[in-house]
C-alpha cells in the first residue's frame, strides 16, 4: 500500500492490458473455435443474414482463422525474427476484417433486445457477440505489437522509460473542428428520407405507395409492447433508436462528451471515461457502415434491372417503393454510421491520453499550432 493507505495505481489490471490483451486473444480463439466446430459437426443453423446460414466449410475455416488469430497475438510478445514478424502481421490484417464483418448484425440485435421484441436466433446473437470480442481482441493486439516493434509504450504510444500501466495525463476538454463537424452533420442528413418516411407511416400518412394503416397492421403483428408504445407517441422505434445514435454523435463532437455536463448531476465536472461513448460508436458505426454500404449499391442495381426486382410484400405496394425504401434505409445507415466514425476518430485523437512518464509529451502541431482535432497542453488525470 502507498503513503495514506492509497493502492498504488499500478496495480489496476485495465492499465496492463498489452500484457493480457495476447493472451485473451488467444482463449478466444480456442473458445471460438470450438464453438464453430461444434456447431458445424452437428448442423446447428447459424443464420449470417436473413433466410441464410453459415455453410459448416465456413464454420470451420472460421475456427482454424480463430486459432491462428489467437496463436499470432501470442507470438506477438516475443522476440521474432523477421519472417515471424511478417507472419504475425499477415494472419493479423487476414483475420481482423474477416471477425469485424462479421459484428454486422450488431445494431440490429440490439434493437430487438432493447425494445424487448425478442431473440430471433440465439446462435445467430452468439456468433455475432463472438465475433465482436474476437474484433477488439485483435485490434489491441495488433496495436500493443505495432507499437513494440517501433520502440514505443504499446499502452500509450509515446516513447518513455518505466513501467507503462501508471497514471496517465488528459488533455483538456475540446470540441470537434468545424470540418469534422460539418462532415458529420453532412452524412447524418442520410437519415431524413428514412426517418421521415417511417414516421409519416406511424402518423397515418402514406408514403412510397404504403398507407399509415397497412404499415400500422403489419408492425403490430410483430412488435413488442414498448415498440408500440412508441409507435402511439407517432414515433417508431427505430427511429428512437436512430435518434439515441445522433445524441451519441453529439457527444463525440462537442465538450459535453468528454466532462459530464451539469444535467448528469451526481456526476457532473466528472471526467467522461473515454471508452464509454467511444466503444459503442466502433461497434455501432462499423457494422451500420457495412450494411447502409450493401443497400446504396443493391437499389441501383435492382432500379436499372442489374439485378432482379423485389417483389412487393405487405405493407408494399409495388417494386419501386421497396427499391425506394432499401434505397432510403442505406443511406440512413450508411450515414449514421460514418458519422459516428468520423466523430469517434476526432473524439480517440481529441481525448488521447499519454503516460504520465512519457518523455516526449504529444505535441500540437507543427509551428506550435494546434491541428484541428489534436489534444492541447495535456493536464495532469488519472
Amino acid at each position: 500500500m502507498a503513503d495514506g493507505g492509497v493502492r498504488p495505481e499500478q496495480g489496476l489490471w485495465w492499465r496492463r492490458w498489452p500484457g493480457w490483451v495476447p493472451a485473451a486473444a488467444a482463449w478466444w480463439g480456442v473458445l471460438y473455435a470450438v464453438v464453430e466446430a461444434g456447431w458445424a459437426v452437428t448442423g446447428t443453423a447459424v443464420p449470417w443474414k436473413e433466410h441464410s446460414v453459415y455453410p459448416p466449410e465456413v464454420q470451420l475455416f472460421l475456427a482454424a482463422l480463430a486459432v491462428a488469430a489467437g496463436g499470432a497475438c501470442l507470438a506477438g510478445t516475443r522476440t521474432l525474427g523477421r519472417p515471424g514478424r511478417i507472419g504475425v502481421a499477415a494472419v493479423l490484417v487476414l483475420a481482423l476484417p474477416v471477425f469485424v464483418v462479421g459484428t454486422n448484425g450488431l445494431p440490429i440485435h440490439f434493437v430487438t433486445l432493447a425494445t424487448l421484441s425478442g431473440v430471433e436466433s440465439v446462435t445467430g446473437l452468439a456468433q455475432v457477440l463472438l465475433n465482436t470480442a474476437g474484433a477488439a481482441l485483435l485490434l489491441l493486439a495488433g496495436l500493443s505489437y505495432r507499437r513494440r516493434l517501433r520502440g514505443l509504450c504499446p499502452r500509450c504510444g509515446r516513447p518513455h522509460g518505466g513501467p507503462g500501466d501508471g497514471p496517465l495525463t488528459h488533455p483538456p476538454a475540446s470540441r470537434a473542428s468545424r470540418r469534422t463537424r460539418v462532415a458529420a452533420y453532412l452524412f447524418l442528413c442520410g437519415l431524413l428520407p428514412w426517418a421521415g418516411a417511417k414516421t409519416v407511416w406511424t402518423l397515418g400518412g402514406d408514403a412510397l405507395g404504403v398507407s399509415g394503416h397497412a404499415w400500422q397492421r403489419s408492425t403490430d403483428a410483430v412488435a413488442s409492447g414498448p415498440a408500440k408504445a412508441t409507435a402511439s407517441a407517432g414515433l417508431d422505434v427505430t427511429v428512437l433508436a436512430a435518434l439515441v445514435g445522433v445524441f451519441l454523435l453529439l457527444g463525440l463532437l462537442h465538450r459535453w462528451g468528454q466532462v459530464f455536463p451539469r444535467w448528469t448531476l451526481l456526476l457532473s465536472g466528472r471526467r467522461v471515461p473515454r471508452l464509454l461513448p467511444l466503444v459503442p460508436a466502433w461497434l455501432t458505426g462499423i457494422p451500420l457502415v457495412m450494411y447502409g454500404a450493401v443497400l446504396v449499391v443493391l437499389a441501383p442495381l435492382i432500379a436499372v434491372g442489374v439485378l432482379p426486382r423485389v417483389e412487393p410484400s405487405p405493407p408494399f405496394t409495388s417494386a419501386s417503393g421497396v427499391t425506394w425504401f432499401v434505397e432510403f434505409g442505406g443511406l440512413a445507415f450508411g450515414g449514421l454510421g460514418t458519422a459516428l466514425l468520423i466523430a469517434a476518430r476526432s473524439y480517440a485523437t481529441r481525448t488521447r491520453p499519454v503516460c504520465a512518464t512519457s518523455t516526449r509529451p504529444e505535441q500540437p502541431g507543427r509551428g506550435g499550432s494546434r491541428r484541428p482535432d489534436g489534444p492541447s497542453s495535456p493536464r495532469s488525470g488519472l
